[in-house]
């Protein structure tokens, strides 16, 4: 898909979504990190990384075949952030000195998750809700992978050895 189809694909899903965000499309997230997509709260922006997600669709399902699709609901995940009215609460909270890494790591995760159920409202159909599953399962693994080991790592700590 060519950098203008992608923003024809965009001003599309702007107009079903009803929603305002501003919308930048760039080739590449600096710094060398495969990001797709970043919504900045304090500009009301989401900027689009078309070649990260070229990439992530690559490395995620072996073909750029699905790289419309993909972008899609790339830029659906970031308008979810974009329309989270929670998302001034939870980011508050996870700046938080007082939560330990597991709390943290749990914010962070309903931030994420409030931005695909968002995203799953605009992708009903069923041939896009298997598709998307498969995306924001691989999207939250990570966060539910060190939530378990954090938790593991501390009943470890918590255990009283035994005494006589």
């Amino acid at each position: 898909m060519q950098k203008r189809s992608l923003e024809q694909s965009i001003r599309e899903w702007l107009r079903i979504s009803g929603s305002t965000v501003k919308v930048v499309v760039k080739d590449r997230f600096p710094g060398g990190r495969l990001v797709g997509g970043k919504y900045h709260p304090a500009t009301h922006t989401v900027t689009l990384y078309q070649e990260c997600i070229r990439e992530q669709c690559l490395q995620l399902f072996g073909t750029e075949a699905y790289f419309e699709e993909y972008a899609a609901i790339v830029f659906a995940h970031e308008l979810g952030h974009a329309e989270d009215r929670q998302l001034d609460q939870l980011t508050e909270l996870l700046e938080s000195r007082l939560l330990t890494g597991s709390e943290k790591q749990t914010i962070a995760l309903k931030i994420e998750k409030n931005a695909w159920a968002y995203a799953a409202k605009l992708f009903s159909d069923w041939k896009q809700a298997a598709f998307l599953q498969q995306i924001v399962y691989q999207s939250l693994e990570p966060y539910y992978t060190a939530i378990s080991k954090q938790s593991a790592a501390a009943r470890r700590k918590n255990k009283q050895p035994a005494t006589a």
